[in-house]
């Protein structure tokens, strides 16, 4: 109806997802399935060597946004918290200070969009798409959740499995 194919393999891993999703609680439409498609093969195209594991996100009224991260680098466990600009900039300003620990640096965030699909409401799916740019290379990662800050994040961890 969509038109696309997916093999046996793919449309498993889309249902698990709807169905992950359908277990939060979320409603999941049709306009919803290309963003979950792309998500869910998206996610499939590398290996996971750096994992978010957790994090806790500040904002309060008349304080700045803070973010408290926990983040698995090959096997190796950091936690750091930053303040921001916004939630998103508090989470990248930990998630640098990670990286300098770990003489690394991260690539530039040039690009930064976020969709949902065309009538939904406020607890619709939205998809984050962010373009980011290393010495060698401009790319972009996607994510996908009913939390714009959530999304962010989750492309965010592509992109470190990805540099």
């Amino acid at each position: 109806e969509l038109g696309l194919k997916l093999n046996e393999a793919d449309l498993k891993k889309v249902t698990q997802r709807v169905i992950e999703l359908g277990d939060r609680k979320e409603t999941v439409t049709r306009e919803d399935l290309p963003y979950i498609i792309s998500d869910v093969l998206d996610s499939s195209l590398y290996e996971e060597k750096v994992k978010v594991e957790s994090y806790v996100l500040m904002h309060s009224m008349g304080l700045r946004p803070s973010a408290t991260i926990s983040v698995r680098i090959d096997g190796e466990k950091f936690e750091e918290n930053a303040q921001g600009d916004g939630q998103f900039d508090a989470f990248m300003n930990a998630l640098a200070m990670v990286y300098e620990k770990k003489k690394r640096s991260l690539p530039k965030l040039i690009d930064y969009a976020v969709r949902i699909a065309p009538g939904s409401s406020s607890d619709a799916l939205c998809e984050t798409i962010i373009t980011w740019q290393t010495d060698q290379k401009k790319f972009i990662t996607r994510g996908l959740d009913s939390d714009q800050t959530v999304c962010a994040i989750k492309a965010t961890q592509k992109m470190l499995n990805i540099i």
